[in-house]
């Protein structure tokens, strides 16, 4: 099998032609050529496009390698309508889910919405694997590992066993690793789910989403909601997106890398408490990480809380190499007080960091001005 970084720059690429692009533009069509009887790939815009086929192969190779069975993945047009169309597309009335309680903020009106439908949803935290204690009886579990915005981690085998045992299927939240640092899927899930939009990207300028399983039923079920409800991506953000591929392997270890050495900087800081961050010997997901997550890349993301809502916002008004933004994984460092959207159970002084691909001490040496500057504001 090759490496990362190889099948990263190679994936979903057709076979070189002559005086052809290596990845071709994206196909703008509503509608094709379509002769006779209804037949091959490509017969409406809602069904398929050849600039997702693409993109979604190159997922495919990325989220589970070994190829045997095919991986299929399903593109949607942000992480949203791919979480949503595997719970909705799964889910029946009477049914019952188990999801995270510390979970992507917008799970709580999913949640809202799938009880309107007659589904009972049950919640348990990421970490320690609570989910086990809520698994009996249960339809679907939705795992979420790393956990936004705490940065929890559970054993994802040890919770898919338990709950394929119960009957139950299994989707894993995987945006905040990638597939470079863990697949889902040979870990015995049935569903890896995540927001292109993210890290898998990198760039901040594109919203997608997938849904990736091998199981052809599956996937057959999430294709069939996606056509339905039109939650389609467009061809340029497919393009872009599988674009963006080839340098995933250089960001994710960049990123990984440097938010280990800004997560350290952090724990010598008096002012700073409850650092979190997978790859921390002394951090409570440590161990599971370790196990779970591939060559080190523990993510881009580090957590802290300031003494304060005025800290954190002074912190944050004096960072000069950062951008204060909601999203995360891309190649700009990016940092909010995530207490200021009122959806996650985070104290005022709360800090989401996302590390971008800006040289290590530059990053670190400017976290540590501001810090001084939100202190010294402070007296």
């Amino acid at each position: 099998m090759t490496g990362d970084g190889t099948r990263a720059v190679r994936a979903g690429l057709p076979e070189p032609r002559a005086n052809e692009p290596a990845l071709p533009g994206p196909a703008f069509a509503a509608h094709y050529h379509l002769p006779g009887e209804v037949a091959g790939p490509y017969t409406y815009g809602r069904e398929g496009n050849p600039t997702w086929t693409a993109l979604e192969r190159a997922i495919s190779e990325l989220e589970y390698p070994a190829g045997v069975p095919a991986a299929q993945t399903i593109t949607f047009p942000s992480g949203m309508a791919a979480i949503s169309a595997v719970l909705l597309s799964q889910l029946r009335p009477g049914d019952t889910a188990v999801l995270p309680a510390d979970g992507y903020q917008l799970l709580p009106a999913l949640r809202e919405r799938l009880e309107g439908f007659g589904v009972t949803v049950r919640t348990a935290p990421t970490g320690d694997d609570a989910q086990l204690g809520a698994l009996d009886g249960a339809r679907l579990l939705w795992i979420e590992t790393p956990s936004n915005p705490g940065l929890d981690v559970c054993d994802i085998r040890r919770l898919a066993d338990a709950a394929h045992d119960r009957g139950a299927l299994v989707a894993v939240d995987n945006t905040l690793a990638t597939p470079l640092a863990q697949r889902p899927l040979e870990l015995g899930a049935d569903f890896s789910v995540a927001s292109g939009t993210k890290a898998l990207t990198g760039h901040g300028d594109v919203l997608l989403g997938y849904v990736t399983t091998l199981a052809p039923e599956l996937a057959a079920a999430v294709r069939a909601w996606r056509k339905t409800t039109g939650a389609i991506p467009g061809p340029m953000e497919a393009w872009l997106a599988h674009r963006s591929l080839a340098t995933l392997q250089l960001r994710v270890d960049r990123q990984a890398a440097t938010a280990l050495a800004l997560a350290r900087a952090l724990h010598d800081r008096r002012e700073v408490t409850s650092v979190r961050h997978p790859g921390l010997p002394d951090d409570p997901a440590h161990a599971v990480a370790l196990r779970q997550m591939h060559g080190g890349r523990f993510g881009c993301v580090v957590s802290f809380v300031l003494p304060d809502r005025p800290h954190a916002e002074r912190f944050l008004a004096a960072l000069r190499l950062v951008d204060e933004a909601t999203s995360f994984g891309g190649v700009r460092s990016t940092a909010e007080r995530r207490g200021r959207w009122g959806g996650d159970a985070v104290p005022d002084g709360f800090i989401r960091f996302s590390v971008g691909v800006e040289d290590t001490d530059d990053l670190v040496d400017d976290v540590l001005t501001a810090l001084n500057l939100a202190q010294t504001n402070g007296v």
